[in-house]
C-alpha cells in the first residue's frame, strides 16, 4: 500500500444491507482485493489474494454456506 497518490476505487458490497450504516466496501487491485469498513475508511484495509476472495464469495453464495 505504498504509493500515497494511489486511490483505489471502492465499491459497496452487494452483501451489505446498509443497516445502521454498517457496510463493507471492496476494491479490486491487480494482485489483491482490499476490504474495509465504510465507517472506518482511514484504517488499513484487509488484503486478500483473488483466489481466496473468490472462494469466500462462492461459499457465501452456496446453499450449504
Amino acid at each position: 500500500m505504498g504509493d500515497q497518490n494511489f486511490r483505489p476505487l471502492w465499491r459497496r458490497s452487494t452483501f451489505s444491507q446498509n443497516i445502521e450504516g454498517n457496510c463493507v466496501e471492496v476494491a479490486f487491485l491487480l494482485h489483491e482485493v482490499w476490504v474495509r469498513d465504510s465507517n472506518a475508511p482511514d484504517r488499513p484495509p484487509l488484503s486478500f489474494a483473488h483466489r481466496p476472495w473468490q472462494e469466500f464469495l462462492a461459499r457465501l453464495e452456496s446453499p450449504t454456506g
